[in-house]
């Protein structure tokens, strides 16, 4: 297989993201640890990862990196993103000053988005700052959240309300990570690609739905064609708007709703890619409410969520409740609620300029829109 590599671009200093697909060892082990030791600065590495991902990648990236050299610690935390708070934050940085880490040193995140948002949080606090790599080992992260920079934990009240703004200087996406992952933590990273089609790429989403049966067989070729094709918007979205000031605030379609479901149903009930599938429809829906996408759109995309084996319908959540979730949102400004909706497909635009009683319809009546037919 072909690599498909790119480089990010950011005010602060780009970066390489290496999309590959790796061959094991005849141990039946990854070397995750080969293709991003030239971005480590110095010989203190901490490697944070969790109890679910640790068993199957973390001793050899230690053996590798102990082999070369460098002073490996770990930070093995529990997974789920309820633990996406203060005290997993906290967990990292006693490993870091139990060590003597110093202000060159590297932390990797090994995982899928929790790992990677906690890590890179940690890395932007640690003595104001610290280099950090990105191992995404799920494709949401691969897809998404592992690039840009964005990083952060919950709060009780809102989703990632606490973080910064810290770029890797790696991301390493690997494949073949995808053999140890489950079908419903694959199937939530669909979402995040469908959204990309929605918001900025019509045709893309054609080739999602003609590659569909290969993309849920996890054929590597059109994983990687695919994984490739949305580093490369969020890359090109990151360089354009890299503190979401304006173009960037389009890749939260489907996050207001979304949000609003995982924080309602307490953090990892519902997986995040989850939210996220079912919050789209309900941006299509506004969106049709408001004219500006038609039914049989709204239904196309349905199916093929469907298809990705993907929630297209919210958990039932009172409107007052949800209204009120909604005015947490970081989209909203001066007062105002902003929301990401679609002036067709691959043409997202946030806007402020709603009809709420538009708004209470959707919450009241996703039914009326959720054709699969």
């Amino acid at each position: 297989m072909t690599n498909h590599d790119l480089i990010v671009h950011t005010q602060s200093h780009d970066y390489p993201i290496f999309i590959t697909a790796s061959q094991k060892d005849t141990n039946g082990d990854l070397d995750l640890a080969t293709p991003i030791m030239p971005f480590i600065k110095s010989k203190q590495v901490l490697v944070v990862t969790n109890d679910v991902v640790a068993p199957f990648y973390l001793d050899k990236l230690v053996e590798i990196l102990s082999a070369a050299s460098y002073k490996v610690a770990t930070c093995v935390l529990p997974d789920g993103e309820h633990h996406k708070n203060q005290d997993s934050i906290n967990h990292i940085y006693d490993v870091l000053l139990e060590h003597h880490f110093a202000r060159d040193c590297t932390l990797i995140a090994l995982g899928g988005g929790v790992i990677g948002d906690m890590v890179g949080f940690a890395a932007a606090s640690f003595m104001r700052g610290v280099n950090f790599i990105q191992v995404p080992t799920t494709l949401l992260a691969q897809v998404d959240s592992s690039v840009g920079g964005k990083t952060g934990i919950n709060h009780a009240r809102g989703k990632n309300m606490i973080g910064a703004f810290w770029q890797p200087v790696a991301v390493l996406a690997d494949m073949t990570t995808f053999d140890t992952l489950p079908p419903r933590e694959f199937a939530a990273g669909l979402a995040e690609v469908v959204k990309y089609a929605l918001i900025l790429d019509a045709e893309f989403l054609t080739w999602l739905e003609t590659h569909s049966d290969a993309i849920n067989a996890r054929d590597g070729n059109i994983l990687m064609q695919m994984v490739h094709r949305c580093c490369q918007f969020k890359a090109d979205v990151v360089a354009a708007d890299e503190r979401e000031s304006g173009l960037r605030a389009l890749l939260n379609f489907g996050h207001t709703f979304g949000h609003v479901i995982e924080t309602h149903q307490g953090y990892g009930v519902w997986l995040h890619g989850e939210a996220v599938s079912a919050g789209m429809m309900q941006a299509l829906a506004m969106s049709c409410e408001m004219g500006l996408v038609d039914h049989a759109s709204v239904s196309r995309v349905a199916r093929l969520l469907h298809k990705f084996h993907l929630p297209i319908k919210p958990p039932a959540i009172e409107v007052a409740t949800a209204l009120d979730l909604m005015g947490h949102d970081k989209k909203v400004q001066a007062g105002k609620m902003r929301l990401v909706l679609l002036d067709g497909i691959g043409k997202g635009f946030v806007t402020a300029d709603f009809d709420v009683q538009k708004l209470t319809k959707v919450l009241t009546s996703i039914d009326d829109y959720l054709s699969i037919g």
